[in-house]
């Protein structure tokens, strides 16, 4: 007879495994991984909203739904059955889902679907299309709501088809060499597109990028019976870049100019802005060195410069990164946006280059301009005033300057602005909150939760997320720093630890957003055993133009030092075992990743290099020469940031990882490293991906990290 002791330890043995299994589930890197299978489940509820004026639209799958803004409550507006039913869908017209459609106009019940075929604009008050255009086969489609004219690319031509669906040929000797309508100078200076419409659609400005006569770097594409040569245009530092001019077509006289710019051999155009009545456009023009930038008007109809507008020049460099943004209650004045006081504000000018005020100043940064309140005469605005690691909105108002937050002072927020400017929708995390969604009125500051989304994470072992600052190498400036922890984590023990490195500008990798911004990753190292340690070093963005500029000629040393203060950190935290200290970085990360160790062969026992640059003379014109200016004007800069010259320093286990077709850190790098390393009688470890570029694509990423994981596995635990 079993006595009740008994029982109540079987019970209990019968039991344990249902509890662990409910408790303590264990990630894979298919739950973590964005190519994972099972990676989408485990991101924090999401909602995907538009505006259609100033009505919030939820657009899911199947439905759209309008949303109320005093209560939230949700209406269905028409269903992807409706849609299809009343566009009477053939293979070229079917509407696959209604996650992406638009309202372009906000009075009237229109709403922009589409798929890879078409784009037809859709009356769902009357149930009938009233515009459509064929898009097969095209690139760099660009649309415009006035003239429901549509830009494109189709075998290397530019056309416009007007609203009648008439198609014109604009240019007819595009080719690999003359490229038009698409973005130039390899996306450098915030370019990502090459056309851009007048306001009224009548005029449409677009790039036309000569580089016939840059270097063909040899890219081979294997997967053929014989491998084929692919080249890709690739102007490194040094040597000779491409020209660019832009020109403008008008719609109603079909005819072309040209903006009458001066050569623009060496030189950048970008940054492209209409007047509201389309009759002027702007551009920012900027000299090879870098160090130069003018604010440049031009006559739409003739092209004939008007006149130059602001001047700013550095002893490193200046970097326009937006268009100039007219403001829609004073057509005399615009935006506009510079590092020049030390970090990024907003200044207010006149049409004839006078500057009226400087709209925001202070030690933080205005990171982006989501629009404007018309009827407050505001600006709406996301900066890091609040917190340096943080992103949040705030109301500038233009007459008198202040500054209203308008969310709760917290997390990483991320909005996007009604029509009119009353309203945006708020999709922000914290770093213990997955996500929420508010709707928030930009005068009263009233919101009202649409989502709060529940930790996708729930039931698994999670690690323990930390997050903090310290000194960086001067000794006086603070850098944030990341840190990530096993689940059953025990200070007395002695824990293998990897720092994880980008450092470069342009990038952060510490914010006050759900685990403060851990990469998934991270989560997996740590549920095997590893410290996770991550640090923002100068050079990194956010932080304003001498923070990031201390890096200019001698890319990897700051950045190096202020690395290296985190190691002593770690030195003085008793868990931390650092005798097994690992490195891991990508691209810029990658440089860093094997920079840290070359030049302290004796601390890192083993590293992960992904895309790595090994000199910048062999990276490309813009970025390479912004931020170390050319091989032949910076000699010691290179060479002290080549890794050539110190592959024999190399003593721990390196593996390099690379892309065979990579097109941003070209192979030339990884092969002239091991190259070096074959002379220096030294051991790295090499992999590629074959026909992947600089980052992984799809489930390769997963077989990437746990290519990853297992290197460290194998030599660092």
């Amino acid at each position: 007879m079993m006595t009740k002791s008994k029982l109540l330890i079987l019970l209990t043995l019968l039991t344990l495994p249902i509890m662990m299994s409910a408790q303590d589930k264990l990630f894979t890197l298919e739950d973590l991984n964005f190519g994972g299978n099972n990676y989408r489940s485990m991101q924090p509820k999401n909602m995907w909203l538009t505006w259609w004026g100033d009505q919030l639209v939820q657009t899911d799958v199947e439905e759209c739904y309008t949303i109320d803004t005093n209560t939230g409550e949700r209406k269905v507006l028409f269903t992807l059955a409706q849609i299809n039913q009343w566009i009477g869908s053939d293979d070229n017209r079917y509407v696959r889902h209604l996650m992406n459609v638009t309202f372009p106009y906000p009075d009237q019940p229109i709403v922009l679907v589409g798929n890879r075929h078409a784009m037809l604009l859709v009356n769902f008050k009357k149930h009938q299309i009233v515009w459509q255009d064929s898009i097969s086969g095209q690139t760099a489609y660009d649309w415009n709501k006035v003239s429901r004219a549509t830009a494109y690319v189709e075998d290397h031509q530019l056309y416009v088809a007007d609203g009648q669906g008439q198609k014109h040929q604009i240019t007819t000797d595009g080719s690999r060499e003359i490229v038009y309508g698409q973005s130039v100078h390899r996306n450098e200076f915030g370019i990502n597109k090459g056309t851009f419409w007048s306001p009224d659609g009548q005029h449409l400005a677009f790039y036309r990028m000569d580089q016939s006569m840059v270097t063909d770097y040899p890219q081979v594409d294997i997967f053929h019976r014989s491998a084929s040569y692919e080249p890709d245009k690739y102007p490194m530092a040094g040597e000779t870049s491409h020209k660019v001019t832009v020109g403008i077509y008008h719609l109603q006289t079909r005819k072309t100019v040209y903006l009458q710019a001066g050569a623009p051999t060496d030189r950048y155009f970008t940054n492209i802005a209409w007047s509201p009545d389309g009759n002027t456009i702007y551009m920012f023009e900027l000299n090879r060195d870098q160090n130069d930038c003018r604010l440049v008007s031009y006559q739409a109809a003739t092209g004939e410069k008007i006149a130059e507008l602001y001047r700013e020049t550095s002893d490193k460099y200046v970097e326009p990164l937006h268009p100039i943004l007219f403001l829609p209650w004073d057509s005399n004045l615009f935006l506009m946006q510079s590092q020049r006081d030390g970090y990024n504000h907003l200044y207010i000018y006149n049409k004839e280059g006078k500057m009226v005020k400087q709209l925001t100043s202070g030690a933080f940064v205005i990171q982006e301009v989501l629009g404007f309140n018309e009827k407050l005469k505001s600006i709406i605005v996301t900066s890091n005033e609040a917190g340096t690691i943080q992103h949040n909105n705030y109301l500038v108002n233009v007459k008198t300057g202040k500054r209203t937050l308008l969310d709760n002072g917290r997390g990483s927020h991320h909005a996007v602005l009604s029509e009119s400017g009353q309203w945006f929708y708020d999709n922000y995390t914290e770093p213990d909150v997955p996500r929420n969604i508010d709707m928030v009125n930009t005068k009263t500051r009233k919101s009202l939760r649409l989502l709060t989304a529940d930790d996708p994470w729930q039931g698994y072992e999670q690690p323990i997320f930390e997050c903090g600052t310290i000194k960086a190498a001067d000794e006086a400036t603070d850098l944030y720093y990341r840190m990530v922890k096993p689940h059953n984590f025990d200070p007395a023990k002695k824990y293998p630890t990897i720092i994880y490195v980008y450092g470069g500008p342009h990038a952060h990798n510490v914010e006050a957003s759900w685990h403060w911004q851990s990469r998934s990753w991270e989560t997996y190292m740590a549920q095997k055993g590893y410290i996770l340690f991550i640090l923002d070093n100068r050079g990194s963005e956010n932080r304003g133009r001498d923070f990031e500029q201390a890096t200019f000629r001698q890319l990897g040393q700051i950045e190096m030092q202020d690395q290296m203060k985190g190691v002593d950190f770690l030195r003085t935290l008793p868990y931390v075992d650092t005798q097994r200290l690992g490195v891991h970085g990508w691209s810029f990360g990658g440089f860093m990743t094997i920079t840290l160790m070359l030049n302290h062969p004796d601390v890192f026992k083993v590293g992960v290099a992904g895309g790595p640059v090994i000199d910048w003379k062999w990276y490309e014109v813009m970025y390479g020469e912004r931020y170390m200016d050319t091989p032949q004007t910076n000699p010691d800069g290179y060479a002290k940031s080549s890794l050539l010259s110190k592959a024999k320093n190399l003593k721990g286990k390196l593996q390099i990882i690379t892309g065979y077709n990579d097109n941003t850190v070209v192979p030339q790098h990884c092969l002239s490293f091991l190259d070096a390393c074959i002379k220096a009688g030294t051991q790295p470890d090499f992999f590629t991906y074959p026909g992947e570029e600089h980052n992984m694509r799809g489930h390769a990423s997963v077989h990437l990290h746990e290519r990853i994981t297992q290197y460290f596995e194998d030599y660092l635990k």
